[in-house]
């Protein structure tokens, strides 16, 4: 039996998504059907929809689903028809890093995400008869619903507002467990961020659990800087106006530079940037997306300081999320806060307005 859907089709690179009604096939015995009552865009959407990672046309893209189970395979035995659910990304279970916690760097992770087969091939999505490619992270959200695996499904309470809550299976879980999960920073040690987006300001809300000062970010967009001070950042940069942002972060810190700092732009002058404002010792996260060559100068790296790369956070999301909205319901992670919302049907206009920084987190909700 296949189910009809609505979902917003990539047919070409840079094209427009395209709203069209596909065939989803039934779940699997290891699969669960779930209708997505939301989902966020992220910048990972965008650039692949401009040709990273190679994914095959055409696709339905989308990985910050959240919705409710309608129908599970029989050896589905986390969730139920019924209950309430958040999508993240997928991982096999099965490897080394898996086994220790560690699925994020999952051994068959790339292939989970990108290739858009889902785990059992081909895919499960048609349009009138002719393959459209699915299961980009295990769920491919930008649709009214879709295919997940119990690894990337994860249970929520049903007073939680489903419409709020996709973000966090992978932008906000990002910034904050680069906080939490990695960087595991002491009372007191400082921080700067470099890019205000919602992996930088997810970050800046995780700083302040931590109790970091000085909390330091680092943008050219006076909205995102305002908002990086409204959750509690001690000092913003406006890099449009200032030229010499280690220069500034020295100055903040009396001439130490900071113990941590995170790049969140993939742009290889700012992670230089994130990297020269460490103090010794310092430790400089990358978790800007990748895919770009980046330099260091080397008598800065030999003051015991390191660049670490981070995925995801390094989450485990079946621990981690939970976490999060615990946080998040005692005020501490107001995630809600930079959100924007827009109708499936507006999906290219959310887009645009994200590209063009007047939206923080634009979140599609289904019809």
């Amino acid at each position: 039996m296949a189910y009809s859907i609505s979902a917003a089709v990539l047919h070409e690179l840079s094209a427009p998504f395209r709203l069209e009604t596909l065939a989803l096939e039934e779940p699997a015995d290891d699969e669960i059907l779930i209708r997505i009552v939301s989902a966020g865009i992220c910048h990972t959407d965008i650039k692949v929809s401009k040709g990273y990672a190679s994914v095959p046309l055409p696709v339905v893209l989308g990985h910050e689903g959240a919705g409710v189970v309608e129908q599970t395979g029989k050896s589905v035995t986390t969730v139920a028809p019924g209950d309430h659910v958040l999508l993240t990304f997928d991982s096999c279970g099965d490897c080394l890093q898996c086994n220790a916690r560690h699925p994020a760097y999952c051994d068959n992770g790339q292939t989970l995400s990108f290739s858009c087969l889902g785990r059992h091939s081909p895919s499960s999505l048609t349009l009138n008869g002719e393959r459209v490619y699915g299961s980009f992270f295990g769920q491919s959200s930008f649709a009214s619903h879709v295919i997940s695996n119990e690894r990337n499904t994860v249970k929520v309470d049903k007073d939680l507002p489903l419409e709020k809550l996709g973000p966090l299976g992978c932008g906000f879980q990002t910034g904050a467990g680069a906080i939490l999960n990695v960087l595991q920073p002491a009372a007191g040690q400082s921080l700067a961020i470099f890019g205000g987006g919602n992996l930088g300001l997810s970050a800046v809300m995780a700083a302040v659990m931590s109790k970091l000062d000085p909390i330091i970010v680092v943008d050219n967009n006076t909205d995102r800087l305002a908002m990086a001070l409204n959750l509690g950042a001690s000092h913003v940069i406006d890099a449009g106006k200032e030229a010499q942002v280690v220069a500034q972060i020295n100055r903040i810190t009396g001439n130490r530079g900071v113990n941590y700092s995170l790049d969140t732009t993939n742009i290889p002058a700012l992670v230089r940037q994130a990297f020269e404002s460490l103090a010794n010792r310092g430790s400089c996260i990358h978790s800007g997306g990748g895919g770009k060559d980046l330099t260091f100068p080397g008598s800065h790296l030999l003051h015991g300081r390191s660049v670490q790369g981070v995925i995801q956070g390094d989450s485990d999301p079946q621990v981690f999320i939970p976490q999060l909205l615990d946080y998040y319901r005692k005020g501490l992670f107001p995630f809600d806060k930079l959100l924007s919302v827009y109708p499936l049907a507006q999906i290219n206009r959310a887009v645009a307005d994200m590209t063009a920084g007047q939206v923080i987190k634009p979140v599609l909700q289904m019809p």
